[in-house]
């Protein structure tokens, strides 16, 4: 096996989950595990968080739920968006939880419920601001009452998501929560009950107390990476994921001598060079070395130059003595250095997000 691995430490995801439920109670706490829980593995990552007291589970895809369920993981799942008709008898099959936000999927999601001869739980979905996914609130009452109606469903829960979350002092959140507000105000008039109404994910879980409502939907949190820029001042998160390496090669070269395709970056004096088996088929970007990327090798932060290229990459060491079998630390710490998603988020002008879920799945997790 080739020596690059990421290590996540599940007892980390445990701990950032208890003091998220401890912030946030008494709203339930729903572990989003979407995306193979953002890269770290989420069947592995859906165990702690059910020992850690998760009280639901939430994913993008109908296979991903299935895959949950496959596993042996009981607690309610939430599917954030609506599935085709087509997925809705393997919805009901599963056990989990649809969000819908159109009369074609509630009809479909009757349907299969129907004919599964079951009653299945709904949440429906209200677009307050994002304008990504979800029923107009003008219309929300209408299609609530059309869930109502129907036999084979129940309005489980209500819920929406707000764009500017990760900036707390950005007063949007406020106007997305007074429009759902309404909404839900309007069911209560109309004798529709909701039994879960939800909003927050981690930024508004943590920064905004009137968002929880009775259930909050932590994901970026959970593994342990500030959801906004400021930090997390008010909890106390650890990252979870170490992203690792070995030097496999090391090279003297001379002063102006270039390295990799196109020889991009030349060499101002005389220079040691390591090589990293990691490249561009594992998520690390072409441009890594152009935009600043580095990595710890020896306890010091040294540069990534020349093009990444699809398995491999070139670290400039300068006068430290690197040898072949150093260990590389792209995200991580060693002695009293440490590089973070946010540090490479930095670097390439993105999110810790993109950092993460772009750990491509031929790296190996090992969970501690």
């Amino acid at each position: 096996m080739r020596p690059t691995w990421a290590d996540v430490d599940l007892a980390v995801i445990n701990k950032n989950i208890k003091e998220l439920k401890k912030l946030v109670s008494p709203a339930l706490f729903c572990a989003v595990v979407k995306a193979d829980a953002y890269g770290h593995g989420a069947i592995p990552v859906a165990r702690a968080a059910v020992e850690a007291g998760a009280n639901w589970l939430a994913v993008a895809l109908v296979e991903e739920g299935k895959e949950l369920r496959e596993a042996g993981i009981e607690i309610p799942i939430l599917v954030l968006s609506e599935p085709r008709p087509s997925e809705m008898l393997e919805v009901v099959d599963c056990g989990l939880v649809p969000t819908v936000y159109s009369g074609a999927g509630i009809a479909a999601a009757s349907a299969a419920a129907s004919a599964s001869n079951t009653v299945m739980d709904v949440h429906l979905k209200v677009d307050t601001g994002m304008r990504r996914v979800g029923v107009e609130p003008s219309f929300a009452v209408t299609l609530a009452q059309s869930i109502k109606e129907r036999p084979s469903l129940s309005l489980e829960g209500m819920w929406t998501h707000c764009a500017v979350a990760d900036e707390p002092n950005n007063p949007f959140s406020k106007h997305q929560l007074k429009i759902f507000n309404a909404v839900l105000a309007e069911c209560e008039e109309a004798k529709i009950p909701i039994r879960i109404r939800h909003a927050a994910n981690s930024a508004l879980s943590i920064n905004n107390p009137e968002g929880r409502y009775d259930m909050v939907r932590c994901g970026i949190a959970t593994y342990g990476i500030p959801p906004y820029r400021k930090g997390i001042p008010s909890i106390s998160l650890a990252p979870a994921m170490s992203l690792l390496s070995e030097v496999s090669f090391v090279k003297d070269i001379k002063n102006g001598e270039g390295v990799s395709y196109g020889l991009a970056w030349e060499s101002s004096c005389d220079t040691r060079i390591a090589t990293v088996p990691m490249g561009y088929a594992d998520g690390l970007r072409r441009n890594s070395g152009h935009l600043g990327g580095k990595v710890i090798i020896q306890g010091q932060k040294l540069p990534i130059v020349g093009n990444v290229t699809m398995d491999q990459f070139l670290v400039d060491c300068g006068a430290t003595n690197v040898q072949s079998g150093d260990e590389v630390i792209l995200i991580g710490s060693q002695g009293d250095k440490a590089i973070t998603a946010e540090d490479w988020a930095e670097w390439l002008g993105t999110i810790p997000y993109e950092i993460i879920c772009g750990i491509e799945s031929r790296i190996p997790r090992r969970y501690l």
